[in-house]
């Protein structure tokens, strides 16, 4: 036997795998060469790039919605907080506007009280408004200034509109204000056209006055401005007390009532002024000359009785400051303490 083994004889399958490779070695050396000197292989790529664009999209597609969801809810976030301390800001701002446009209101007001004092070279004391009276039948303020600031009962009280009422309780802190619209209070008047004299009227409403028996013989119209007369001694003289508005007559038919819009702003403002001037008294003139108004107005009637025919009665309408025929007592004070307001049933005169 020979000593060595023969060598086993190469499969078919080995040989056609080694062609293969050998194949594939060839190949790749054709395309290395061929790129290297042509450069189409780099084409290719580009152009196999593109067409792959599509797919590397499509890929990273839920890596950009995760991340706009983020971004998104982030920015709804803070959106959300902007909102909020705009919103506040907003509200802080327009309460500050608001409270701007009181205090211009406020000033203008002061302003005007200003003017009316230097115009009229007035010795006033500016007060401030503490409360007001809600009482329907009631038409009282309540001032932050009393005794102990120079606040005496009887003071007139006005505004840059014109009067607004008088001082009836002082105590050492504050005092009470007994308005012109008042139920209780009247105030003698005359018309700054020709100088008539009325008597105004509370009618317990911020907005109103009344002009009661006013006769129909008396030169008075829609629109006259009434100011304060001076008698009584109570309110001095030429203040703006306010403007008939209406005029009609009363169930009588006898005499005339009107309305009067007051001058003064009763339900505004948060200061006011005392009158420190000396009450000017109701003279010895004044009552003269009254006096002699009636026994004038007297005469004449009497002369205007005479002249009609027999059988026909004169219509007696009191003039101005002529008691009334059915016994009425008549408006205009003939006392300076016509205007006090005490006793509370009796009006101030």
């Amino acid at each position: 036997m020979s000593s060595y083994a023969s060598s086993p004889a190469p499969r078919p399958g080995d040989v056609a795998g080694t062609l293969r490779l050998l194949a594939y070695l060839a190949l790749s050396c054709a395309l290395v060469i061929s790129d290297h000197q042509g450069g189409w292989l780099s084409q290719f790529r580009q152009q196999a790039s593109v067409a792959m664009q599509p797919l590397w999209w499509l890929a990273g597609l839920p890596s950009r919605l995760g991340t706009s969801m983020r971004n998104d809810a982030a920015t709804r976030s803070q959106l959300a907080a902007d909102n909020r301390r705009l919103r506040n800001e907003l509200l802080v701002l327009n309460a500050g506007q608001a409270r701007l446009r009181v205090e211009a209101v406020e000033n203008a007001r002061l302003r005007a009280l200003l003017g009316a004092v230097e115009q009229g070279s007035l010795d006033v004391q500016l007060a401030p408004i503490l409360n007001v009276d809600q009482d329907p039948t009631r038409q009282r303020l309540l001032l932050d200034a009393g005794s102990r600031n120079g606040v005496r009962v009887g003071q007139s009280v006005i505004d840059a509109g014109g009067l607004l009422g008088q001082v009836i309780a002082v105590t050492p802190l504050t005092s009470t204000v007994l308005l012109v619209t008042d139920l209780e209070h009247a105030v003698p008047v005359i018309i700054a056209r020709n100088g008539v004299r009325l008597v105004a009227y509370g009618s317990g409403r911020p907005d109103h006055l009344a002009l009661r028996n006013i006769p129909l013989s008396a030169d008075v119209e829609v629109g006259d401005v009434l100011v304060t007369s001076g008698l009584g001694g109570r309110f001095p003289p030429g203040f703006p007390v306010g403007t008939i508005t209406e005029l009609q007559p009363d169930d009588s038919r006898a005499f005339l009532t009107g309305d009067l819009d007051p001058a003064g702003q009763l339900d505004r403002g948060r200061d006011v002024l005392l009158l420190r001037d000396v009450v000017v008294p109701v003279t010895t003139a004044d009552l003269e000359a009254a006096a002699a108004e009636r026994e004038a107005a007297a005469r004449a009637q009497a002369e205007a009785a005479e002249a009609l025919p027999d059988g026909e009665a004169l219509d007696a309408a009191p003039v101005d400051g002529e008691a009334p025929a059915d016994g009425q007592t008549p408006d205009t004070p003939s006392a300076p303490d016509a205007e006090a307001p005490a006793p509370p049933a009796e009006p101030a005169r």
